[in-house]
């Protein structure tokens, strides 16, 4: 036999006589929360206790999983057969959905745990075993409970509470059960619960310490530290399809982990890569060069290259690459690094070599805003904003940013989106409580991007969401490695390398369904 879990509902007597016989609920397993023929049925548990007319009783029931059962993310549905007009309450179509997740593995079954937006947190009930290992009086324990990520007790993992065990007689063991609650400020993902005895009187588990695997869903709503959550690629790219989400599929590992983390293979793997799209990227330049994006780099085919003159009237002359808006010429290449590197997490070629893109077949429009030293003008900022939008950018990778607030780059935000082009801004790297800006333009137009490591925790430097709801999302943006000037390769942190991800998950659902304006993207 597989894990098993715990599932708690209620029941309720419809009818008008004084009691009811039993009642039946039979439990499935669903990758989606709608019950069909597809589901796999687990098991049933049957009710007897008589219940009052109009009255509830609450039941607690253990399903098994059976090894026979897939890896995968699943819901368990439990459904109430009712006798007497006993049914289960505040359900509608009487079906009630749990998220679990089933390693394979080892066949644990994470426990999944939803935050709610109350300071109390969702909770997770743990059962253990404790023993009194001396020879002398009755003894008690302190036990201490913590999160983590490895399963490895350490000085990174998060302590939840201490629970006190009641006296035990010399030699003898006592089970110990009790709830903990899980905070909504703690990061979605997966963790190991270690609970380990503090013991007195010579009280211990069984080598002190034990893991219980959990997954923590983080609610689907706003919170002042994350906003909306890591972005998922599957699920984003599916609903513009008007679909649930993507099956899993196996991970890259290695340096494409934060592929891995925003779900982009799930969605390369239903054919959607970028191809079509055009990203703007306005930073120090772009090495567009480089092995890794020069089959990516979008050319202006309307403009005569070295003929000195505007061929296409755009007002700019042998912009065949882009315009470098901190020089006023067209040279767009990258001597700083930074505008290379974030080019590379967007589309990065898929070519077993270096990095792969989110988006690997989208093409890079670089926009030079930013000098070699990293900085750059207001102004030049706004009219690369504005020459990407009339120049066939989808796409508009903004990382960068300051502390004060400008009309005229407000302006030219809101002119792309008027145009259909989705801005995406790096929420800054101030540790800050809210976005800086442009990011904090979000609550109008685009999107701003927050930063999370491989942990899936809120990178130290990241600026949150703040108070104001605005989407903002959160994407890998500590230790990325990606392209480099000279055809190399490096890692860099920051809100910066976060925006990109995201950019190019936007990348991936205009590949999927062309014409998604701002506001559906939002």
């Amino acid at each position: 036999m597989g894990g098993s879990i715990q599932v708690s509902y209620q029941v309720k007597n419809q009818g008008t006589g004084s009691s009811a016989s039993y009642h039946q609920t039979k439990f499935y397993l669903s990758t989606n929360t709608t019950l069909s023929n597809d589901d796999t049925y687990l098991d049933s548990d049957y009710f007897f206790s008589p219940i009052a007319a109009g009255a509830y009783s609450g039941v607690t029931s253990t399903i098994n999983i059976s090894d026979s059962i897939a890896a995968g993310n699943y819901y368990l549905l439990y459904q109430a057969d009712g006798n007497n007009d006993i049914a289960e309450s505040n359900e509608s179509n009487n079906i009630v959905a749990k998220a679990i997740a089933i390693k394979k593995a080892d066949l644990i079954i994470q426990n999944a745990v939803n935050p709610t937006t109350a300071s109390t947190g969702g909770n997770i009930q743990i059962s253990y075993q404790v023993k009194n290992q001396g020879a002398g009086n009755a003894g008690y324990s302190y036990t201490k409970l913590y999160l983590s990520k490895d399963g490895i007790l350490s000085n990174e993992d998060i302590l939840l509470n201490s629970e006190y065990t009641s006296s035990i007689a010399s030699g003898s063991y006592i089970n110990e059960a009790f709830s903990i609650q899980i905070s909504k400020t703690i990061a979605g993902g997966s963790y190991y619960i270690l609970y380990q005895a503090d013991g007195s009187n010579n009280i211990a588990e069984s080598n002190n310490i034990v893991a219980k695997a959990i997954t923590i869903i983080k609610n689907i709503g706003y919170d002042t530290t994350d906003g909306y959550g890591l972005i998922n690629a599957a699920a984003a790219v599916a609903k513009a399809l008007g679909q649930t989400t993507f099956a899993d599929v196996p991970n890259l590992d290695g340096n494409d982990w934060g592929a891995d983390l925003v779900k982009a293979p799930e969605v390369w793997a239903k054919g959607y890569t970028g191809k079509g799209v055009v990203v703007a990227v306005l930073d120090t330049g772009v090495d567009r060069n480089h092995s890794d994006l020069s089959n990516n780099i979008w050319k202006n085919t309307k403009e005569i290259a070295g003929n000195g003159k505007d061929d296409d009237g755009n007002g700019y002359i042998d912009d065949v690459y882009g315009w470098n808006f901190d020089s006023n010429n067209n040279n767009t290449l990258d001597v700083n690094s930074h505008g290379t590197h974030v080019a590379g997490t967007i589309a990065g070629v898929k070519n077993g070599v270096g990095i792969t893109g989110i988006a690997y077949d989208a093409k890079i429009m670089p926009v030079k805003v930013l000098g070699d030293n990293g900085s750059g003008e207001d102004s030049g900022v706004a009219k690369g904003i504005r020459y990407a939008a009339d120049n066939g950018a989808n796409v508009i990778n903004l990382s960068l940013g300051g502390d004060e607030p400008n009309s005229e780059i407000q302006s030219a935000i809101q002119y792309a989106a008027s145009k259909g082009v989705i801005v995406v801004m790096a929420a800054g790297n101030s540790s800050g409580s809210e976005p800086i800006y442009p990011a904090r333009y979000a609550n109008n137009w685009g999107l701003a991007v927050g930063a999370i490591d491989k942990y899936q925790d809120m990178a130290y430097f990241s600026n949150e969401a703040g108070a104001t709801t605005l989407p903002y999302v959160t994407a890998p943006g500590v230790d990325i490695y990606s392209t480099l000037p000279g055809n190399s390769y490096g890692f860099k942190d920051g809100t910066s390398m976060a925006t990109p991800h995201v950019a190019g998950v936007i990348a991936l659902m205009l590949s999927a369904k062309k014409g998604l304006t701002d506001a559906q993207v939002r």
